[in-house]
């Protein structure tokens, strides 16, 4: 297999990645188990509207520069930082 191909490979194993727990924090946390997650408190709200409200934008957040440090990592591995 070809460098660029291993390159892309190892980028959308990445991307999907991020999706991937991105959807459990927003969808499944924040909508499907709210009302389990309810039952814990987080700084005086319950887990699940915390989740719902603010923990999956700043899970997001997190996974920006998470994706961007990898990326970096990956661009290193494979020769082909831009600067």
């Amino acid at each position: 297999m070809s460098k660029a191909k291993d390159y892309w490979k190892a980028n959308l194993r990445l991307v999907a990645m991020c999706i991937a727990i991105w959807f459990v924090v927003s969808f499944v946390f924040g909508i499907l188990l709210a009302e389990q997650l309810n039952s814990v408190r987080l700084g005086g709200y319950k887990l699940g509207f915390w989740f719902a409200q603010q923990g999956s934008m700043y899970i997001f957040v997190a996974l920006i520069f998470f994706y961007a440090h990898r990326m970096n990592i990956l661009d290193r591995k494979f020769g082909v930082r831009e600067d």
